[in-house]
């Protein structure tokens, strides 16, 4: 069975950093398209940042290009967001989620469809 676990949310101070993992179980990660999307109280989920099976190709949603890097170490099944100069707005629930082979850009677009979500690690910036 497929499964995602989060892990490393947390308080944060605006400007500070703070980076979320993504831990695979069940199935061999290297074939999955590993995506994180966000959902802040009152809003609809948003498609942060996505990454393909091999790691060769990313995306990134305007409102973190320069500031959230997504990698993915696949011998340990883990997929990484780093998030620096971290602003109010950054605040809400992080879910990974994985499809097999899916282009990074379409994934986190459209969000839906997928074939395993995690079960979401708070991020709260604020002073």
């Amino acid at each position: 069975q497929l499964q995602l676990v989060e892990s490393g949310g947390g308080l944060v101070q605006p400007g500070g950093s703070l980076r979320v993992s993504c831990t695979a179980s069940g199935f061999t990660s290297n074939y999955y398209t590993i995506g994180w999307f966000r959902q802040a109280p009152g809003k609809g989920r948003e498609g942060v940042s996505c990454i393909s099976s091999s790691g060769g190709s990313t995306y990134y949603a305007e409102s973190v290009k320069g500031r959230f890097t997504i990698s993915r170490d696949n011998a340990k099944n883990t997929v990484y967001l780093q998030m620096v100069n971290l602003k109010p707005e950054d605040t809400a629930v992080y879910y990974c989620a994985a499809r097999r082979l899916a282009n990074v850009q379409t994934m986190c677009n459209i969000g839906n469809g997928l074939d395993a979500w995690g079960q979401g690690t708070l991020v709260t910036v604020s002073s």
